[in-house]
This record gives structure tokens, sequence and C-alpha cells, in this order.
């Protein structure tokens, strides 16, 4: 970490870290009756089976 920041940013980024690893140690809930593969939302498949898809 840098030293020549003041006390407060020191604090702020070490809470900061602390809420990034609680929040990856969070599994997100597995989804019932969704779709199967990678999500839609993130990589753009918006189809399933050459059909267009909404939610």
């Amino acid at each position: 970490m840098t030293t020549d920041l003041p006390e407060a940013a020191k604090r702020a980024l070490a809470e900061a870290e602390e809420r990034r690893r609680k929040a990856a140690a969070i599994a997100p809930p597995k989804e019932l009756g969704g779709r199967d593969g990678l999500d839609p939302v993130r990589y753009g498949d918006w189809e399933k089976k050459g059909i267009a898809i909404d939610f």
C-alpha cells in the first residue's frame, strides 16, 4: 500500500478490500428453472435454440 496517502484513504482502501473478500466468498444462489450454460446478461447470448428469448 502506498505510504503517502492520508490515513482516511488507507482506511477506505482497507474497508473496500474487506468488502471484496466477503463478496467473493458468497456464492450467488442457483437459479431454478433457468438456462443452462453461461449467464446471458454477461455474455450477450439472448437466444435459446435459435429463438430469441425475453425476460
